[in-house]
């Protein structure tokens, strides 16, 4: 499917999760490449709030597998993690995943991180919070079984729009285009017209 990332750095050719954190530094949905389903999103989200002299910003369009059930953990409320996805950890650790981490997709991700980095403690606290290690490691655990996607919405009291995804390997993210952009200097919106062609590939 077709997704957008926007950046604030020079323009590169490929993804590399080597730079994860320098965007806002923070891990919120997981370890991965951060996309989004709408052009505009991603221009908004091109300007660094901690690298406020950084004055040029890019949108990538890029390609990412489709989501499908089987591949992507699920953040929105109220939606159980995927049978298939909780029977493939299951399967790979050994052990069953308390109900409590099943019931959503963020109690889940974060019993994950907890788990394989060894942070054991009683299941509240578990799928609570996970350090940065723990995200990444359980990222990469997810992608090795098969699980290329987290998603969550972009606006949570809308979840049935535009959606956000965090990609889990660099190597299925390929760029398609990149374009320069404006922002407007408020609110860090797309200034429409002003794309740019940088690189198609």
């Amino acid at each position: 499917m077709i997704v957008y990332h926007g950046s604030s750095a020079e323009p590169f050719d490929k993804f590399d999760l080597g730079h994860a954190l320098e965007g806002d530094g923070k891990v919120k949905f997981g370890w991965g490449v951060y996309v989004t389903d709408r052009y505009g999103t991603a221009a908004h989200y091109a300007f660094n709030k901690k690298r406020p002299e950084n004055k040029d910003f890019y949108v990538y369009t890029v390609e990412i597998p489709e989501r499908t059930v089987d591949n992507c953990l699920s953040l929105l409320k109220g939606v159980p993690v995927a049978a298939s996805i909780v029977k493939r950890v299951e399967d790979k650790l050994g052990e069953a995943i308390p109900e409590e981490a099943k019931v959503e997709g963020i109690p889940f991700r974060k019993y994950l991180a907890n788990r394989l980095t060894g942070n054991i403690g009683p299941v509240k606290k578990m799928t609570d919070k996970a350090t940065v290690a723990g995200e990444k490691t359980a990222s990469e655990f997810l992608s090795a079984i098969g699980v290329d996607l987290i998603e969550w919405p972009y606006n949570w009291q809308k979840p049935e729009a535009e959606k956000n995804y965090a990609v889990l390997d660099e190597r299925i993210v390929r760029i398609l285009s990149i374009e320069k952009v404006e922002l407007d200097p408020k609110g860090h919106h797309l200034v429409e017209g002003s794309q740019e062609k940088i690189k198609t590939y």
